[in-house]
């Protein structure tokens, strides 16, 4: 096999050979929602955790996809386990499921048969990222583009809609690129990127955004848990620029990253620089969480 299999509407077959038909509700309507795990040193990790939050995020489109959890977890097991001879030695997967309505009806809201139904493993971009994991991120924050407000849609569903944040990030790029997108939401104050959450060290404390406002990421709650066990204080509050400049330390946390720092937020150098002491203190309890795997040095082995 030289070729990785997703899981496609019943069947699992090479990849190349999933194919959408262009009145799907995802591609037309953007209509669906999707989960990403990640494997580590080729384990599986948290597999059950993420489709567990897949399946909130169905809950709240009412989106049927024609599987229980359980039955999705066994098929995400199968498809890694039949991808993984493909992973080399030091990379590792995300593993997604995608999920639309299907077929629209030009009729009705709702698909006119059975929902779509993909899952797919995708090498991680570690030689792409290994700068940023070594050096620290260099966050901007777009000025034209605000996070869609909770009064609007909640951000907590895992929703394929991510044209507000696309926008966000192509400013962002235009200004500097190789920068990494935060937007701000309605308020003024940090949100989220691209699939990614943000935290600063204000003080020795650590601030995160409330849940309201941001998908619950769970590498955000890993490190929430890891805070706590560390004794570091650590809570959810709103977080504005003022903040943000004032800051010692900042990072980003998500199901690739893991925990990567920030070196600056706008141009403003964070005082501590990319690798704080409190952002290196809650990395090493991250690699722990991890099994005692390195996930920095996978990233940064890139760079040698």
């Amino acid at each position: 096999m030289n070729e990785r299999v997703s899981y496609f509407n019943g069947s699992i077959v090479p990849e190349s050979q999933v194919k959408l038909s262009f009145r799907d509700f995802g591609f037309q309507m953007g209509d669906g929602v999707y989960d990403s795990a990640r494997s580590v040193a080729h384990r599986p990790y948290l597999f059950e955790e993420h489709i567990d939050r897949l399946y909130k995020s169905l809950s709240y489109v009412r989106l049927d996809p024609g599987l229980s959890p359980k039955e999705m977890l066994v098929l995400t097991h199968e498809i890694f386990d039949r991808n993984r001879p493909l992973l080399t030695e030091h990379d590792d997967y995300w593993i997604t499921q995608w999920i639309t309505r299907g077929l629209r009806s030009m009729d009705r809201i709702g698909g006119e048969g059975a929902p779509t139904v993909i899952i797919e493993c995708s090498p991680l971009p570690l030689k792409a990222r290994a700068r940023g994991m070594q050096e620290g991120l260099d966050v901007i924050t777009p000025g034209s583009v605000r996070r869609s407000p909770p009064e609007a849609m909640t951000p907590r569903c895992k929703s394929m809609s991510y044209g507000n944040l696309i926008l966000g990030d192509i400013e962002v790029q235009a200004l500097k690129p190789g920068a990494t997108c935060v937007l701000l939401d309605t308020r003024g104050c940090l949100c989220e990127g691209l699939g990614s959450n943000v935290f600063v060290v204000r003080d020795g404390e650590v601030l995160t955004p409330h849940e309201r406002y941001v998908l619950a990421g769970l590498s955000r709650r890993t490190v929430m848990e890891i805070a706590d066990d560390l004794n570091i204080a650590l809570r959810e509050t709103d977080i504005d620029l003022y903040d943000a400049y004032v800051a010692e330390e900042a990072f980003i946390t998500s199901t690739s990253w893991c925990l990567v720092p920030v070196k600056s937020i706008n141009g403003k150098q964070m005082s501590c620089g990319a690798w704080g002491p409190v952002t290196r203190a809650l990395s090493e309890g991250y690699k722990k969480r991890l099994g005692n795997f390195d996930y920095v040095a996978q990233y940064t082995r890139h760079n040698i």
